[in-house]
């Protein structure tokens, strides 16, 4: 759990080139610019730089024009550099551009991408052998563009460690909390997407693009079966018990949960219960088999297997990473 300012925040720089889309310099902004309040804390944990290759960029259509950016030399001070996306990426980005985000790559920089700014980082050679995504209406050119890159069309995000890419627009704001998450703990990414009224978490695997007609029928939103489920973690939940709560087949509860959520009850349970098990770690409770109970992941051994595949961390390491001292930097839940 983050404790306040007793260290420096980390830099952030978003590179703005021109044609670049506003939402995805919005997100970055709102994601790691602004003050967090929610969190409680005597100062920030990030801050943030926008920097191009002019004085002034043209944003996308012309909407408006940005002023008062810091050169390309911000990138060289921070820990992440931030890529939003623009949609002619089939022109090539200019060799300044690209040599920064090279430069802050080959320096130890975490560099992240939104939407179609995985484009940048392919031009600039980061993403050979990798695995990334884009948005899903550009994958076809993506992978005409560069042939060398593992492209991931249908996931929400990729985090390969030290580059991270997410696929539209919307789902910046999850690679976002991702990294809160990452960062900070799944606590704190908690408090930060309530602030945000957005999903807590989103798997990165999920789909990006879940092709569904307006429902005919109102009611069948899974929302309440969601927060009940949600209230009775720590039970043994089946698929079939969550179709019983919402009186369906668990046929028609699979075909709900791809439709809405584009991912299988189970997929979605599972997470669920790592998360509420990040968060018992992260609030002190050290002793593996009572999280494990409480989660519902039933035993030590299944938690250590869930914990290191969804978060690279065993308990241990994840309690030494975010746990916090009781009473101290807390986040309300």
């Amino acid at each position: 759990m983050p404790q306040g300012s007793s260290h420096p925040p980390h830099r952030v720089a978003v590179l703005v080139d021109a044609g670049t889309n506003p939402f995805e310099v919005g997100v970055a902004t709102e994601m790691f610019g602004l003050p967090r309040p929610e969190l409680g804390l005597n100062g920030p944990l990030y801050e943030v730089t926008l920097c191009a290759p002019a004085p002034e960029i043209r944003m996308n259509h012309g909407f408006f024009t940005m002023s008062g950016l810091s050169g390309l030399e911000a990138v060289d001070t921070a820990g992440t550099l931030i890529v939003p996306g623009r949609p002619d990426n089939v022109v090539p980005r200019g060799p300044d551009v690209l040599a920064a985000i090279r430069r802050a790559h080959a320096r130890g920089t975490r560099v992240v991408s939104f939407c179609t700014g995985s484009f940048a980082l392919a031009e600039a050679g980061l993403l050979d052998g990798r695995r990334a995504t884009t948005h899903w209406m550009w994958a076809d050119t993506f992978r005409d563009l560069h042939p060398a890159v593992r492209l991931e069309p249908d996931v929400l995000f990729v985090d390969e460690d030290d580059i991270l890419t997410a696929a539209g627009s919307a789902a910046a704001l999850d690679l976002g909390l991702h990294i809160w998450r990452r960062d900070h703990g799944a606590e704190t990414a908690n408090a930060v997407s309530r602030r945000l009224v957005f999903a807590a978490h989103r798997d990165g695997g999920q789909r990006q693009f879940v092709e569904r007609p307006v429902p005919e029928v109102p009611d069948e939103s899974l929302g309440p079966l969601l927060a009940w489920a949600q209230e009775h973690l720590a039970e043994p939940l089946t698929v079939g018990d969550l179709a019983a709560r919402a009186a369906v087949s668990p046929a028609t509860l699979h075909r709900r949960f791809r439709g809405q959520l584009g991912t299988t009850p189970l997929a979605w349970l599972t997470g669920e219960r790592v998360a509420l098990a990040c968060r018992l770690i992260e609030r002190g409770e050290e002793r593996l088999d009572v999280v494990a109970a409480r989660s519902g992941l039933g035993t030590a051994a299944n938690l250590r297997a869930r914990l290191r595949r969804e978060t690279g961390l065993s308990p241990s390491a994840y309690r030494k990473r975010f746990g916090g001292v009781p009473g101290e930097g807390a986040v309300p839940v």
